[in-house]
This record gives C-alpha cells, sequence and structure tokens, in this order.
C-alpha cells in the first residue's frame, strides 16, 4: 500500500472532522481538488507553502482506498503528484501526525512511507 500526504492547518482538519469529510483548503477549492503529496515530495510542499504556518498536522491516507478519485498529475518539476476530485472522508485518514515548525521554520514531518 502507497501512502499520501496532506499538510494542513490543525484548525481545517477539526472543522473536517465536526463534517465528516475534508473538502479542501482555500488552494484546493480554488484548483478543484485537493492537493496531495507522496512521501518524497512533502518535504519541499513543506518548505515552499508551509513555512511559518504554525499548528499544522499531516495526514496520512492510503492511496488504494481513494484510487477511483485520486489522478497523477505532472506539477512542480514534472514530478507527478496525487490529487484528489472528492472530498476526504475523515474515516479514510489512517493517520493525522504533528508537524510542528523547526528552527527554520520549515514543518518537521519525520519519516515518510
Amino acid at each position: 500500500m502507497t501512502r499520501i500526504y496532506k499538510l494542513l492547518p490543525r484548525s481545517e482538519w477539526t472543522a473536517a472532522q465536526g463534517a465528516g469529510q475534508f473538502a479542501g483548503s482555500g488552494i484546493d477549492l480554488a484548483d478543484g481538488y485537493i492537493h496531495l503529496s507522496t512521501g518524497l515530495q512533502a518535504a519541499e510542499t513543506a518548505r515552499r507553502y508551509f513555512k511559518h504556518i504554525p499548528d499544522l498536522v499531516m495526514l496520512e491516507v492510503e492511496t488504494e482506498v481513494l484510487s477511483q478519485a485520486v489522478r497523477w498529475e505532472p506539477s512542480r518539476g514534472g514530478d507527478l503528484f496525487p490529487h484528489l476530485y472528492e472530498p476526504l472522508p475523515v474515516s479514510e485518514v489512517v493517520a493525522v501526525r504533528e508537524a510542528p515548525l523547526g528552527p527554520d521554520g520549515v514543518p518537521v514531518l519525520g519519516d515518510l512511507a
């Protein structure tokens, strides 16, 4: 099984838990899909888009569960990124990790699959 990840503010995750699904952050809603990353892509995503943003969490999801709604599309540098074209059910999130800011202001993600 392959894990994919979504970094987001804890407040958005809390709201998603109340709603039973995560519909996306601002950029996701604007683009029409939820931006996700592989384990290899997540650190650069954190550095580029989440630097100095406090109180973040990292959601982990199995690609096999969402396979019909996930499209692998070229993005940064032509690399294929997973994009989810429907809301993410809270029940499909297999883990939620803390993502504290490191000394450089970049979220620390730890080891990702």
